[in-house]
């Protein structure tokens, strides 16, 4: 059975719609992107990377496929001595982006998805004027590109995605738009409440709203679903929704997720989703009225296979290659032991292992509370200087004296 074609909204009217998985953690593990600014620049300096992730969510079945430009304003790639601006531009990395996927993603049926995210100029000033200034720059390369629809994804702050959706949509007005917060089931961290955000993103203009990285998928999930309630009570009939969720368990992360996890970025692997809870997400959201799923960081190929292998049915009978059919390849297995575990019954009750006998379950988080106003969320260009890691390390100690 062939994948779905038509427009990304008439996709949504039809089904569910399989995106993509998460890039900055994906190549950085692989030793693509550098972990702390998280920009995009290997899509000029390591293209084939860059193209071979694209190549493999396309085989596990998404059907769009997201440039590679998250954190790609130009603020962002020239933050506290970031390089990245100064050695190829704004303009050059974007462009790149977009045309390395359509490469890829257009003779195999799929979508091209322009990406906007959150900004240093809001963090710093919070003036509209300025943001939209800033992301004008990567939307006129989009718009130059003709991609199929944009995403305005992980943004803390609500008020921010609506000044960037906003943008798009009178820069971009045939397009489609979506928008997708990196917030919690209770508010973002301004403290408005997560479904009044979803609302907000509608009001803005937003075609489809969600939510996407920094907690777990059931976590964003049950957040989602807020916005789906409040959308819909507040008459927007006609609004898709949208999660891409980490691949990450996170019951313990507080409100700005997995960031405040000790574990953050370098030892998260012991909190991966299994490809069957995946496929129970898939389904959850599914049906939670969510049409637009995919993921965010911590997915890798396998994970989206699993979602597109669960909504088989509802996406026409289409089935990617490599699809294991909950195990039953193992009865292939030369280990009768292991031939026994060839069933649906057998990986949906399974409670995996660490391997670790003394690692905890959950941790404790750097729940530090601050953002934009604090001095130390303030960004710049020059290089974090030794006297901002003083004062961060001092209020370290504070919070863990309980004094802030």
């Amino acid at each position: 059975m062939p994948r779905a074609t038509g427009g990304f909204l008439e996709r949504l009217d039809r089904g569910p719609v399989i995106g993509d998985g998460g890039f900055v953690f994906a190549l950085e593990k692989r030793g693509y992107v550098e972990a702390g600014p998280w920009t995009p620049e290997s899509v000029i300096e390591h293209p084939y990377a860059v193209q071979q992730l694209h190549r493999e969510f396309l085989k596990a079945g998404s059907d769009v496929c997201q440039a590679f430009t998250f954190y790609a304003s130009e603020d962002k790639l020239k933050n506290r001595g970031n390089a990245a601006a100064g050695n190829h531009g704004v303009y050059a990395i974007n462009e790149a982006a977009c045309k390395l996927v359509k490469e890829l993603a257009y003779p195999d049926g799929a979508l091209v998805a322009g990406g906007l995210s959150q900004t240093p100029t809001y963090i710093s000033s919070g003036n509209k004027e300025a943001v939209q200034a800033e992301v004008t720059k990567q939307i006129q390369i989009f718009k130059d590109q003709d991609v199929d629809l944009m995403i305005c994804e992980y943004y803390e702050h609500v008020e921010e995605a609506e000044w960037h959706v906003e943008a798009v949509k009178a820069f971009m007005p045939d397009t489609p738009v979506c928008a997708s917060l990196c917030i919690n089931e209770n508010s973002d961290v301004h403290g408005i409440p997560t479904g009044e955000c979803g609302v907000r993103l509608a009001r803005a203009g937003a075609d489809v709203v969600g939510i996407n990285c920094h907690f777990d998928p059931f976590r964003c999930l049950e957040a989602t679903k807020k916005m789906v309630k409040a959308v819909r009570e507040a008459g927007f009939d006609k609004v898709h929704f949208m999660i891409q969720p980490l691949a990450y368990m996170t019951p313990d992360a507080s409100v700005q997720g997995f960031i405040d996890l000790p574990e953050f970025p370098f030892a998260l692997e012991p909190r991966v989703c299994t490809r069957f809870e995946m496929a129970r997400y898939a389904r959850e959201a599914y049906d939670a009225g969510i049409r637009f799923i995919g993921g965010c960081c911590g997915f890798e190929p396998y994970h989206i296979r699993a979602l597109s292998e669960e909504l088989s049915k509802e996406r026409g009978g289409y089935l990617p290659t490599g699809c294991i059919n909950w195990g039953k390849c193992l009865e292939k297995h030369t280990k009768p032991w292991v031939r026994a575990r060839a069933s649906r019954s057998y990986w949906e009750n399974l409670n995996p292992g660490t391997g670790r006998p003394y690692s905890t379950s959950l941790s404790k988080c750097d729940a530090w509370e601050i953002t934009r106003g604090h001095e130390l969320v303030e960004q710049h260009e020059e290089a974090t200087s030794k006297e901002e890691l003083e004062k961060g390390l001092a209020f370290k100690r504070r919070v863990k004296q309980g004094a802030c």
